[in-house]
């Protein structure tokens, strides 16, 4: 099922040409000497992921011991004819192929393992922080650096992803508006580029690779190690959910809410003073006007019997919204004091009085929320089902547009999964990053998590409105969040010319023969590089 290649001599031949059609193929594989091993058998695995769309079975699965043994893969592999490609796998939470390799090699980065949590930071940094291999699981991470009363400041809703896979794409969730994304909340990354090269860089260390690499897709780099930014943790959070029938109140609400928390400059002690004001979380839905307990109101209190179709204004549409937001407070704030502070945060908020729901639970437990849904999903065995997941970054000039024409002519079969809506501050991201965002200081996380269910809409049919509303997003001059393309010109439309013409060019001095990442569908394996630079020149 597998081999061990740690005393591999260069005229040893092992058995490679079973699995590869192509001598150049065996030719490769067979210099290889690594710690690890590569199995070849039972790998169905590496070609399945959480949307259950794309199956592209590789030829063969690297388990790596060490960053060397992903570098000495590479490094085999991009100096050979083989037409081989690499793509490294975490959980398996693509929803699109993304990290899989037709007939190559993925590298399952579960192996990659280790975190060492940084409470004082070191001679380098005095910011606290913690190191995490690629392969670690967020969830992991917070559990260790939890002990030391700390945190990163940034999230995922969904805690069972692998750094190296989020950090390759952006990371958001309710923090985003106040932190960034986590690619924001990053100081250091250790590489493997798509030449087989070890390289440890920073903003001031190697800064193109680092900046290329952050949100790159995966293109330019194998994330096997990352330094992140921490900051204390609370004890608990204060949960409060809150809802609304009128999208433009919802709105207005959600855009003050992230107001105070815009500004890059040094605050004075009024304006600490008032980001101490601020959730710590925030978050929108869109629910059906309807009793369903996943997609409708009833979905909304965090008890079932807290809420009645009579406590619904008459005139609600067929869809309303509600606002998840946080604070975070520790054990000893508990009191008066606390409770004065968060009914003056929610004074300013104009949602239906009676239908506001709170409840108190510890940070770990809030942060690992969508863990208990899934569990109960498993339970009832619709966890493993296909999701034809959309995620989409709205400019705030245009949701609600966007709201007229999407939101409200959804229909209850169209629903299949929760609906998020809520907004970020653009300057809390580094525009030096790979990730695409509208060009407006304020846009839109929309995401439709829908899961195919046997007794929903099929596949196909969640695809076509995937498509119906991705055409609304772009007229909209909206941006693809987890972006997947086919065609070339869709990825330059999507990068637009400047930024488009600096992937390839960084696509050229970091993965010359396109050897990473080919779920992607952004470059083909083996493009010759006067064919890069001629895109990068076009």
């Amino acid at each position: 099922d597998h081999i061990c290649l740690s005393s591999l001599q260069l005229n040893y031949s092992p058995p490679f040409s079973c699995f590869f059609t192509k001598q150049a193929d065996c030719t490769a594989l067979e210099l290889l000497k690594l710690n690890g091993y590569l199995s070849f058998h039972g790998i169905s695995a590496a070609a399945r992921d959480w949307g259950l769309i794309k199956h592209m079975p590789p030829a063969a699965v690297l388990h790596p011991d060490s960053v060397h043994d992903i570098a000495e893969l590479i490094r085999v592999v991009a100096s050979s004819s083989s037409n081989l490609t690499v793509a490294a796998k975490g959980p398996g939470h693509s929803v699109n192929g993304q990290a899989q390799a037709d007939k190559g090699i993925v590298i399952e980065m579960s192996t990659m393992r280790g975190i060492q949590v940084m409470p004082h930071g070191d001679e380098d940094c005095a910011l606290p922080f913690v190191e995490a291999n690629g392969g670690e699981l967020w969830v992991d991470v917070l559990e260790e650096t939890l002990k030391k009363g700390l945190a990163p400041n940034s999230w995922t809703d969904y805690l069972y992803l692998s750094v190296g896979g989020t950090l390759s794409n952006a990371g958001v969730s309710g923090q985003t508006f106040r932190h960034g994304p986590q690619i924001s909340n990053i100081l250091q990354l250790e590489v493997v580029t798509g030449k087989g090269e070890i390289v440890i860089c920073s903003a001031s260390k190697q800064p193109e690779l680092f900046h290329a690499v952050l949100g790159g897709l995966g293109q330019f780099g194998i994330i096997t190690k990352a330094r992140i930014l921490l900051e204390p943790a609370p004890q608990n959070v204060r949960w409060t959910r809150a809802m609304y029938s009128d999208f433009e109140v919802f709105r207005k609400d959600q855009e003050m809410l992230i107001s105070s928390s815009a500004t890059t400059t040094s605050m004075l002690a009024d304006q600490q003073e008032q980001l101490h004001m601020t959730f710590d979380f925030i978050e929108g839905f869109v629910v059906m006007n309807t009793e369903d307990p996943i997609n409708g109101w009833k979905s909304v209190p965090f008890s079932p019997d807290q809420m009645t179709a009579s406590m619904l204004p008459p005139d609600a549409g067929s869809v309303l919204y509600y606002l998840e937001i946080t604070v975070g407070y520790n054990l000893e704030d508990v009191g008066p004091a606390l409770e004065e502070r968060v009914e003056k945060m929610l004074a300013p908020l104009n949602y239906i009085p009676s239908l506001m729901f709170t409840t108190d639970v510890s940070y770990f437990k809030f942060l690992n929320r969508v863990h208990d849904l899934e569990l109960n999903l498993r339970a009832h065995e619709l966890w493993d089902v296909p999701h034809p997941w959309l995620n989409l970054f709205v400019p705030a000039s245009s949701i609600t547009t966007f709201d007229s024409l999407v939101f409200k002519q959804l229909v209850p079969v169209e629903f299949g999964g929760p609906i998020l809506v809520y907004p970020v501050n653009r300057n809390k991201w580094d525009s030096r990053a790979a990730t695409v965002v509208p060009d407006e200081e304020v846009f839109y996380l929309v995401a439709f998590l829908r899961n195919a269910l046997p007794s929903g809409p099929g596949l196909e049919s969640m695809l076509d409105d995937n498509a119906r509303i991705l055409k609304i997003c772009e007229e909209l001059r909206g941006k693809q969040y987890l972006p997947r393309y086919t065609e070339e010109e869709q990825w330059k439309l999507h990068f637009g010319t400047d930024r488009w013409n600096a992937f390839v060019q960084h696509k050229h001095m970091f993965d010359p023969h396109a050897i990473l990442a080919p779920g992607q569908n952004i470059f083909p394996r083996r493009q010759a590089d006067d064919r890069l630079l001629q895109l990068a020149s076009s």
